[in-house]
């Protein structure tokens, strides 16, 4: 299994990219801007695409890669969210007005983008690869993280979040946790804003991680653009003892 980081930013600029892994070139975990970084060739043979929450920099790239793709795919592309993030991308965005509706055209009987409803802690399988679950987390919209298992190992990836104990209660459930990917936006300065806007500080993150029984490998992503060398060096402090890096676009993580 390979997770191929097209954007863990924050916000954008120049080399930045927000949130989308890509899963073994077959499917997406998020949408942002980093899809923009995709070839047509590598957007085609993507068949789902499984969103965390309905943030801007999460599903961006959605709309565009659905434009992208009009006429040149036979099947549509299988879109797995929440109950209330689906409602929220078919309200606000696929709407004919911010957007076209691609979930129906060319047609309902086969449209280009198909909706598809998650349910809390079921898990989902991709082949006989992959298995995904989602799990809850605490964001200011509702919001889920993904465990995948696959033959090699597991890995989880928390979307944006804050300090919840129903998120390291599912975690510690798993039978193995090899690498957990989870966000760190602002830094301990900005505790206030982290707490209004759900989001981890180094300091907290560290103290929360307590809560974790499994010893993976941590991948930090989100950093805010210009904290990102502030949240470096209050990490080296706060997670002392753990095997963590942070994420940048491009980098590749593998299960080998």
């Amino acid at each position: 299994m390979r997770i191929k980081i097209l954007g863990c930013s924050g916000g954008v600029g120049p080399g930045l990219r927000t949130t989308s892994l890509l899963v073994d070139e077959a499917f997406l975990i998020d949408a942002g801007t980093g899809v923009g970084d995709l070839s047509l060739a590598q957007q085609r043979r993507i068949g789902h695409v499984f969103l965390t929450h309905c943030h801007l920099d999460h599903v961006c790239g959605l709309a565009f890669m659905a434009d992208n793709l009009f006429g040149l795919i036979e099947h549509p592309i299988q879109v797995h969210a929440t109950a209330e993030t689906l409602a929220t991308l078919r309200e606000h965005i696929f709407n004919w007005k911010i957007w076209p509706d691609f979930a129906e055209l060319p047609d309902e009987r086969t449209p280009l983008l198909r909706w598809c409803e998650l349910g809390i802690g079921e898990a989902f399988e991709i082949g006989p690869e992959h298995r995904l679950t989602p799990f809850r987390v605490l964001h200011t919209v509702p919001a889920v993280g993904y465990a995948i298992e696959g033959r090699r190992g597991v890995f989880a990836f928390t979307g944006d979040t804050y300090a919840d104990d129903g998120m390291w209660n599912f975690l510690n459930q798993l039978p193995r946790l090899d690498k957990l990917i989870i966000e760190i936006a602002f830094p301990d300065e900005q505790a206030a804003l982290g707490y209004a806007a759900k989001h981890f500080t180094p300091a907290l993150l560290g103290s929360e991680l307590q809560k974790l029984q499994h010893r993976p490998r941590l991948y930090l992503t989100h950093h805010k653009p210009g904290c990102e060398a502030l949240i470096e060096k209050q990490c080296k402090a706060a997670l002392r003892g753990w095997d963590y890096v942070h994420l940048r676009r491009g980098d590749t993580i593998a299960f080998d």
